[in-house]
């Protein structure tokens, strides 16, 4: 539900901070732009939504977030071309899942037409700080929090939905060695896995930290109940390129919906390539490690949009991947960065305009 004042409201800083930042060398996610969006949920309706200076929160120590963890996020990004136009990339799906999020958490969804019409005036405000170039882009942050005061176990009744922008350069560089799963996972049947639950990232450190101890950068995570089948790898969703076919594991609940992967699946079709949605064991990577047929991994996601595996470790072993020439992660994250930054066509209609005056 929507309060009858539902009009954006929008407060300008005084002056912009954008000259303070030295953008050669960002650290992903540590900067963030002047302005910030924010909602209240109060009285059972969404109250007025408003664009303000970005600043510190006012928060009491009883709020339920604090206590239950009920707190959704997404990432998005905004890409300026040659010409300083300003692109949002597939903004719908990005709102369609952070509702799917929220009502998994018991957290009310989030009005479209609020959603759409705040993030592009945000993105216009804060124009200044998204550079052009590849691998620079701006990272948008949507999430909701529980702030009814209260340590009872039940929902709140009270929320906060804000929208934080971060000017970012490329995520991950190089290559990304990583771990198969043994003993942790990252959820299971039944769970919260395919929603952006903040406490679903939090659980991944502890195992991650011990997968970095011994030289590897993420965790290639495995189903819950035998460590059998390959699921995501790290904060990403996870491709494998045996022969010439590309092979990704299912949706489920326990595995995110990401959007860089449905994106990367309907580049490959729309390419010709083969694609196989379906379990894939650890067993049968092994083999093909072995015998020659596994040519590529590579995991997708909004930060890095496409991360290149250079090496994967499993029982005290590790195999190395080859490059490869005619590579389908290379392929895939130019054609994606190309329809970002509106270099190429968009044939898929993914790409949209943020309007700027």
């Amino acid at each position: 539900m929507i309060n009858t004042d539902s009009t954006l409201h929008i407060e300008k800083v005084t002056s912009t901070r954008v000259g303070e930042v030295d953008f050669d060398n960002l650290v992903f996610g540590k900067t963030f732009t002047d302005h910030m969006f924010e909602c209240e949920y109060k009285n059972g309706a969404w109250q007025r939504p408003t664009i303000k200076p970005y600043g510190p929160m006012l928060v009491y120590p009883g709020m339920k977030v604090f206590h239950y963890g009920q707190a959704v996020f997404e990432g998005m990004k905004a890409y300026k071309d040659e010409n300083d136009d300003v692109f949002l990339f597939r903004p719908e799906q990005n709102l369609e899942r952070i509702n799917k999020s929220s009502k998994r958490m018991a957290i009310p969804e989030f009005p479209k037409e609020i959603f759409l019409e705040a993030l592009n005036e945000l993105v216009r405000l804060d124009k200044d700080w998204i550079q052009k170039g590849d691998g620079n882009s701006l990272y948008i942050r949507p999430f909701a929090i529980a702030t009814e005061v209260g340590v009872s176990a039940s929902p709140s009744k009270e929320y906060k939905f804000m929208i934080l922008l971060s000017p970012v350069q490329a995520y991950y560089k190089g290559f990304v060695k990583v771990l198969i799963a043994e003993k942790y996972s990252r959820s299971a049947d039944g769970g919260v896995g395919a929603a952006k639950a903040a406490g679903n990232y939090g659980a991944q450190f502890y195992p991650t930290s011990l997968a970095q101890e011994k030289g590897f950068q993420q965790i290639i995570w495995t189903d819950s109940n035998e460590h059998k089948y390959l699921e995501e790898a790290g904060t990403m969703n996870v491709f494998f390129r045996i022969n010439d076919t590309l092979i990704t594991a299912p949706t489920s609940d326990r595995i995110l919906d990401g959007i860089t992967r449905k994106s990367i699946l309907d580049l490959a079709k729309h390419n010709g390539v083969n694609v196989d949605v379906r379990k894939l064991t650890v067993s049968e990577l092994i083999a093909a490690a072995e015998d020659g047929s596994l040519k590529e991994i590579f995991g997708a996601g909004t930060a890095a949009v496409v991360s290149f595996i250079s090496h994967f470790g499993f029982k005290d072993k590790i195999y190395e991947l080859k490059e490869q020439s005619d590579s389908f992660a290379v392929m895939f994250k130019k054609q994606l960065n190309d329809i970002q930054y509106n270099i190429s066509e968009d044939p898929f209609g993914w790409r949209k305009k943020v309007e700027l005056f």
